[in-house]
């Protein structure tokens, strides 16, 4: 009974990317110049999406779909974050750090399962084009993404459910600027067993299922690009992969590196500077790889930012 009051009360110690007064401002500055320009990028993505016809596609769909989660990962941490240097203040409560748990969790395995549907429907669109629009019908890309939506609340629900169970004693110290489950689980004295199985199974298959899934996509893509004789109908159809291919790397490749810096070095802050690229910078750099690599995304946000003056 004693441990389960202390876990009801326990408050955690967010411990940041620095203890040093003075580096509060400059950090402060830069994650919410790194908020705005996230959230604006990804609702202008969405805002160009929804009101240009020739974007009412699957691909622009699913990518829309991505910028949404984007926005609510961010959101989940970097306000917090902001409050915290602002008010001088580490602390959050044991349902606020639950909470952001099981948002984090959830959003960046949207984020995970979406790539994998875009790489899907941009093997269609390559591999079987005259029956893409039959394939990809509107019916089918509503489901797969509220399946995407299923697994990934399911998954996050599971992990907050299993931290429920656990006592936190002492040493509330995370030496992180949010509640990774990881850093969490340290944090327990009570058997960790089941929710580090729950992380490694999680991990394994949300990682190496959706990961097959895009190469075995780009192994048919690349190989149907090779059997078009022109160079023109060649750098076309791979100019329409540019754009996922490019997210798909940055967002394996950075969180590849947090996984690597985790186990490679002994120093929590080093891995958690390193988890800064794939928890902020890459929400933040996914419209402008998208709009900059994208001639359809540019006439869209061109005129969607031309009618908001001709309107003001």
């Amino acid at each position: 009974m004693k441990s389960k009051n202390q876990t009801l009360a326990a408050e955690f110690l967010l411990l940041g990317l620095s203890e040093d007064p003075g580096l509060q401002p400059v950090l402060f500055g830069l994650f919410l110049t790194m908020y705005l320009v996230t959230v604006l990028g990804n609702l202008l993505i969405i805002l160009a999406v929804s009101s240009d016809p020739h974007l009412h596609t699957p691909m622009y769909f699913f990518l829309s779909n991505l910028s949404l989660a984007d926005i609510c990962s961010t959101s989940t941490l970097v306000p917090k974050m902001l409050v915290n240097i602002q008010t001088e203040s580490k602390a959050i409560s044991y349902a606020g750090c639950l909470a952001q748990v099981c948002f984090f969790v959830n959003f960046l395995c949207m984020d995970n399962l979406l790539l994998t549907v875009m790489a899907y429907d941009r093997y269609v669109a390559i591999c079987h084009p005259l029956h893409y629009m039959v394939i990809m019908n509107p019916r089918l890309c509503v489901l797969l993404v509220l399946i995407c939506l299923l697994i990934s609340t399911v998954v996050a629900l599971l992990h907050t459910l299993l931290l429920l169970r656990l006592s936190f004693c002492k040493h509330l110290e995370i030496p992180h600027f949010f509640c990774d489950v990881t850093q969490v689980l340290k944090m327990a004295c009570s058997n960790t067993l089941v929710n580090n199985i729950m992380v490694y199974l999680s991990t394994t298959l949300l990682g190496i299922g959706p990961m097959s899934g895009i190469i075995f996509s780009y192994v048919q893509i690349v190989s149907s690009i090779l059997r078009i004789p022109s160079t023109g109908g060649r750098y076309k159809a791979f100019s329409t992969c540019g754009s996922h291919l490019s997210v798909v790397s940055l967002f394996y490749g950075t969180a590849l590196g947090v996984y690597l810096s985790s186990a490679v070095t002994d120093s929590p802050r080093k891995a958690t500077v390193a988890s800064v690229m794939y928890a902020l910078v890459t929400p933040m750099l996914n419209p402008f790889i998208y709009s900059l690599r994208n001639k359809d995304m540019k006439g869209a946000l061109r005129k969607l930012t031309l009618g908001t003056f001709s309107i003001s």
